[in-house]
C-alpha cells in the first residue's frame, strides 16, 4: 500500500497513525454479509485479536450490496448500523479501519510504459491512465505499482499496475466509517487485500480464484505482485438458486443441502446442475493460465480458491482433477497467532475472511 495513496485520499486524520499502528480493523462489505477483523502487530508478529460477521439476512431482506449498481443497496446510514453491531458484540474498541473495495466498484489493468527514469514514472503513468480507466480521471483516485522492468534502464520497457476507484465510491465509505464510529485510515481493492493475506511465498506464480456471491475474480501472482486480474460473472448465488429451482427447495433448505454435500450429493440432478454450472467458470479459468503462458512464458504453480463458495464439497478437488494443478483452500489465519482452540473453526471461516484480513494487515505495513 502506497503511503502516497493514503495522502490523495486524504484520510489520515491524525499523521502519528503512519507509524506503525499496533492493532487495525479490516472491513469486508460483501454483498451478503458483512465481515470484521481486528489484528494487532507487536514487532513482526501478528495476532488476531478479534473477528466478526454479519449477514444481510438476519437483519434485512435485501443484500448489503447489488452488482449491477456497483455500489450499496441499502443507505449508507443501515450498512453503518450494521457494522456497528458486529464491532459491539466482537467487542472491537480499535478506531483505525481499512475498507476492501470489491472489484465491480474498480478498474484493474496493467499496461507497458517505454524506458525513462523512475522521476518522470508517476506524470507517465497519469498521462496513459486514461487511456484504460471509463471515467474522467478528474472523478477517480489512482494507486499504481510497478511490476515489470527497472526505471533508468534505456533497454527495459517498465510495466505498470492501475487501480482506479470512483471518488463517489470512497465517499461513500467516509460516510460508512463515520457514521459506524471508525476512522478511516484507508480504502483498498479487495484484490491487493487478498494477495497479501493468501500467497505466502515469495516465489513462482500463483492463481487466485475468488468465488464470491454475486461475481468471481481470477487472479494471477508473481512472487507476491499482482500481475494480472480478470472479473466474470460467476457467482456463488447461482448455484443456490439453480438447486433451490431443481429441487422446488427454499432458498434456505437449498444453502443448506448445498454446503453440506456440494458436488459429491449423491442426488444425481444436485450433482449434474452443480457441474453444468461449474464446468465454465473452469474454462475462464483455463483460458486465463493460457493467456498467462503465452504472454509470460510461465506456467502458474498453484491454484487457492478463497471466497465464501470455494469450500464447496468437491469443488477443489474437481478443480485439480480438471486442470492438472495444485489446488488449496486459502488460510488467512495461518500466519497469524490465535488461541488454539479455535484452529480448525478459523480455517474453515478463512476464505470467507481473507479480504477483511488481508487489508487489515496492509495496515499494520504502512
Amino acid at each position: 500500500m502506497d503511503l502516497k495513496f493514503l495522502e490523495k485520499l486524504n484520510i489520515l486524520k491524525n499523521p502519528m497513525m503512519m507509524f506503525f499502528p499496533k492493532k487495525m480493523v479490516g472491513v469486508d462489505i460483501g454483498t451478503a454479509s458483512i465481515k470484521v477483523v481486528e489484528i494487532s502487530r507487536w514487532g513482526q508478529g501478528k495476532t488476531l485479536e478479534n473477528y466478526g460477521e454479519i449477514k444481510s439476512s438476519s437483519l434485512y431482506k435485501e443484500p448489503f450490496r447489488n452488482v449491477n449498481k456497483g455500489s450499496y443497496l441499502l443507505s449508507n446510514y443501515f450498512v453503518s448500523r450494521a457494522i456497528r453491531a458486529v464491532l459491539d458484540e466482537a467487542r472491537i474498541k480499535t478506531k483505525a479501519a481499512i475498507f476492501s473495495i470489491p472489484d465491480f466498484s474498480t478498474f484493474c489493468t496493467s499496461f507497458d510504459l517505454p524506458p525513462m527514469n523512475a522521476n518522470e514514472l508517476k506524470d507517465a503513468v497519469y498521462y496513459n491512465a486514461s487511456q484504460y480507466i471509463p471515467l474522467p480521471i478528474s472523478e477517480t483516485t489512482l494507486d499504481w505499482k510497478l511490476i515489470g522492468g527497472t526505471p533508468g534502464d534505456k533497454q527495459s520497457s517498465l510495466k505498470i499496475f492501475l487501480v482506479a476507484i470512483p471518488n463517489q465510491v470512497i465517499q461513500d465509505y467516509q460516510t460508512v466509517a463515520q457514521l459506524a464510529g471508525l476512522e478511516l485510515y484507508a480504502v483498498e481493492a479487495e484484490v491487493l487485500g487478498l494477495v497479501r493475506s493468501i500467497v505466502k511465498e515469495d516465489k513462482g506464480c500463483t492463481c487466485m480464484v475468488d468465488i464470491g456471491v454475486q461475481s468471481t475474480t481470477i487472479n494471477i501472482v508473481e512472487k507476491k505482485v499482482l500481475k494480472k486480474s480478470y472479473s466474470f460473472d460467476f457467482a456463488g448465488s447461482q448455484l443456490t438458486y439453480s438447486i433451490s429451482s431443481a429441487l422446488d427447495l427454499g432458498h434456505t433448505e437449498a444453502e443448506s443441502l448445498l454446503t453440506k454435500e456440494g458436488l459429491t450429493s449423491a442426488k444425481e440432478e444436485v450433482s449434474k446442475t452443480l457441474y453444468l454450472l461449474v464446468d465454465p467458470l473452469i474454462i475462464e479459468i483455463r483460458n486465463v493460465l493460457s493467456d498467462f503462458y503465452q504472454q509470460e512464458g510461465k506456467e502458474v504453480d498453484r491454484i487457492y480458491l478463497t471466497g465464501g463458495t470455494s469450500g464447496l464439497p468437491g469443488l477443489r478437488e474437481y478443480f485439480e482433477e480438471v486442470l492438472k494443478k495444485k489446488v488449496e483452500i486459502s488460510n488467512c489465519f495461518s500466519e497469524i497467532l490465535c488461541p488454539p482452540i479455535l484452529t480448525d473453526s478459523l480455517e474453515k471461516m478463512s476464505p470467507s475472511f481473507s479480504v477483511a484480513t488481508g487489508v487489515a494487515l496492509g495496515g499494520l505495513e504502512v
